[in-house]
This record gives C-alpha cells, sequence and structure tokens, in this order.
C-alpha cells in the first residue's frame, strides 16, 4: 500500500515540476557563464543522469513521508474504519476525505503532497515551492453497478440488523419443535457451518475476482489490501460462527446416544470418577459441596452453557481463538462439575443409620 501511494504521489509531484525543462536551464545557464565546449559536452551528456538523479529526489522524499510513522497510524486508522468510510460514501454521505466520484470511492492525497512540497523545499530543492495545491485521488474501490450497490446498502441497513436475530429466532423454533431435537440442532448448525464454509471460499473468490478486473495500470497488492481490509472482520466473523457451529453440532452429537457418544461420556465419567477417588484416598472431603453439585448438576451444566453464550454474543468481534477457548473452557467447567458430583451421604445420617440398624 505504501509503495503505491508513494508512486501515485511521485507521479503527481513530478507532474507539477518540468525536470526537464530545469535541466536544460541547467545547461543553458552553463553556456551563458562561458565554460569551455567541452565542459558544455559534458553537461549536455549529463542530462538523463541529471533528469533522474532530480526524480529520485523527489521518489525519496515521498517514500520518506509514506513510510513515517505519522503516515502509518493515520493510515492503520483509516483501515479501522474502512467499512465506516465505505458505507458512508455508497450511502452518498460523504465527507471531505473519502467520497463517491463517478462510480469510484476515492481517498484524496492532497495533504501528502502538500508535506512533500514542504520536504523538497527544505532540502533545498527550491522549484518545489511554485508545486500549486494538488488534489490526486487515489481510487479505493470502482464499479459500474456502484448504483445497485447503494441500493442494496440501503435494504442492508433496514434488514441487516435484525436478519441475524430472526434467522436465529427461526433455527431455535425449528429445534424446539423438532419431533427429534438432537437430531434437529445437529441439522441446523452442521447446515450453519457449510453456509459459513461457502461464504468463506466466496470472499476468496470474490477477491481473485476483483483483481482480474481491475483497470490497467492498478495496483494489484494495493487493490489486494484494500479488500482485505475491508473484509477482515467479515471473515473473522465467518470463521467465529462456524466454529460456534461446528462445535454445537459436536456437542450435540456426543449428548446422544449412539455407540461413539456413549463410550465418550462412559470413558470421560469414569476417568474422572478414578481421579476423584484418588483424591478422595488422599484425604479430600467433598462433603456439602458435592451434594449440592450433584443435586444440581443438571442446572450447573445449563449455567455453564447460557454463560458462554452470553460471553460470545457480548464478545465484539469474537474470533476463532476466541470461540475455541470458550470451548476449552466449557469442557473444563463439565469435568470440574463431574469432579464434584458426590452423592455420598454426610457422616451424620451414616452413623444415625448405623445406630438404626
Amino acid at each position: 500500500m505504501q509503495q503505491a501511494v508513494t508512486n501515485r504521489v511521485t507521479d503527481a509531484v513530478l507532474a507539477q515540476v518540468d525536470v526537464d525543462a530545469l535541466v536544460k536551464q541547467l545547461t543553458d545557464a552553463a553556456a551563458e557563464k562561458g565554460v569551455p565546449p567541452r565542459v558544455a559536452t559534458l553537461l549536455g551528456d549529463l542530462d538523463e543522469p541529471i533528469a533522474s538523479g532530480l526524480k529520485r529526489l523527489v521518489s525519496s522524499t515521498v517514500e520518506q513521508v509514506v513510510t513515517s510513522s505519522a503516515f502509518e497510524t493515520v493510515w492503520v486508522n483509516a483501515n479501522r474504519r474502512a467499512h465506516t468510510a465505505l458505507d458512508k460514501a455508497l450511502t452518498g454521505q460523504s465527507d471531505s476525505t473519502v467520497r463517491l466520484e463517478n462510480n469510484q470511492v476515492v481517498i484524496d492525497l492532497g495533504p501528502i503532497v502538500a508535506q512533500v512540497k514542504d520536504q523538497l523545499v527544505d532540502a533545498g530543492f527550491s522549484p518545489a515551492a511554485k508545486i500549486p495545491a494538488v488534489h490526486t485521488n487515489f481510487v479505493v474501490f470502482a464499479s459500474e453497478d456502484v448504483g445497485k450497490v447503494k441500493t442494496y446498502v440501503r435494504v442492508l441497513e433496514i434488514l441487516g440488523g435484525w436478519l441475524p436475530v430472526i434467522a436465529l429466532l427461526i433455527a431455535a423454533a425449528g429445534v424446539y419443535v423438532a419431533f427429534n431435537r438432537r437430531h434437529a440442532l445437529i441439522g441446523a448448525a452442521l447446515a450453519v457451518f457449510v453456509a459459513m464454509l461457502v461464504l468463506g471460499i466466496g470472499l476468496t473468490v470474490a477477491r481473485d475476482v476483483y483483481l482480474d478486473h481491475l483497470p490497467p495500470g492498478a495496483s494489484q497488492a494495493a487493490a489486494g489490501t484494500v479488500y482485505d481490509a475491508l473484509v477482515k472482520f467479515l471473515r473473522a466473523g465467518v470463521r467465529a460462527l462456524a466454529a460456534v457451529a461446528l462445535f454445537t453440532a459436536i456437542g450435540a452429537f456426543l449428548a446422544g446416544p449412539s455407540r461413539i457418544a456413549v463410550l465418550t461420556r462412559t470413558g470421560c465419567r469414569r476417568s474422572i470418577g478414578a481421579l476423584r477417588d484418588v483424591a478422595t484416598s488422599a484425604g479430600l472431603r467433598l462433603g456439602a459441596v458435592g451434594r449440592f453439585v450433584h443435586r444440581f448438576k443438571r442446572w450447573i451444566g445449563v449455567a455453564i452453557l447460557v454463560v458462554a453464550a452470553v460471553v460470545l454474543f457480548t464478545w465484539n468481534y469474537p474470533t476463532t481463538a476466541v470461540v475455541v477457548w470458550t470451548a476449552v473452557i466449557i469442557l473444563a467447567g463439565f469435568a470440574i462439575r463431574e469432579f464434584l458430583d458426590d452423592d455420598s451421604a454426610p457422616p451424620a445420617a451414616s452413623r444415625a443409620g448405623s445406630a438404626a440398624h
């Protein structure tokens, strides 16, 4: 992105500075001073190197501005606001920095040109002082269908916030009224997983199509970076939702009566029970805690799942890592619940029972 901006600003500056005319003025001034013919000829042979050196000076100055920490901060913040900026442009709510022109979303690089002008003057390149205020555009997005996109964006503004909630409620209602709720839950979760997989593949394919349809001379690397910035959170959300759906399907399957599910649950329960027996033999007494967990074991499991769901729904931009760690914590919670599940009678009750006999 920095290289693409450097090239665009360098071209804009050089368009305002006639380098060839400056070189000609140099050779003419040398001739007027009456320098020896051999020196004048040598200067004439150096026209191209001198012009190249001046262009390199402009390019290096532009690169210093663009690669500075100040530009990096501005550009990173711009990427973080990319979705909002594009939304404003597509809905016609443009501002002075990002706007919609001729079916193109453009960024004005004029402020960067002004900084380059000041640095060139400070470096002793006085002709740069004559550079006027230049407003060169860096195209972020271009399409002949921007008008249609604006209509779709308007529809999404109205329905976008409600569609996920409606889809979730419909899925929940379908599971609730199903004859076999566990099978329905597995089916719904796998359907969401497949949908997210298709959407993720679609985003990748759309990136290639977008880059293939760039106009001649456009920077492929810069355009790819802009696209990646725009869909960054969408991709993260797709992966996170796919992970949630997959874990939900696996959990619903393991809760079922299939042979694999039963063997898995039995193995885990016996392993944790053996660990509890070892701890009890070593002197651990669960007492009232164990009896409480045994009595409300089912509701404790429900509470663990509800807390996990609340965390995921309230987390800003949950990633796949967040989902995975949430699943790990859920498993740890159920393991702790199983470990604390002790239905042994209290010592007093045991003594009373022995006395009665």
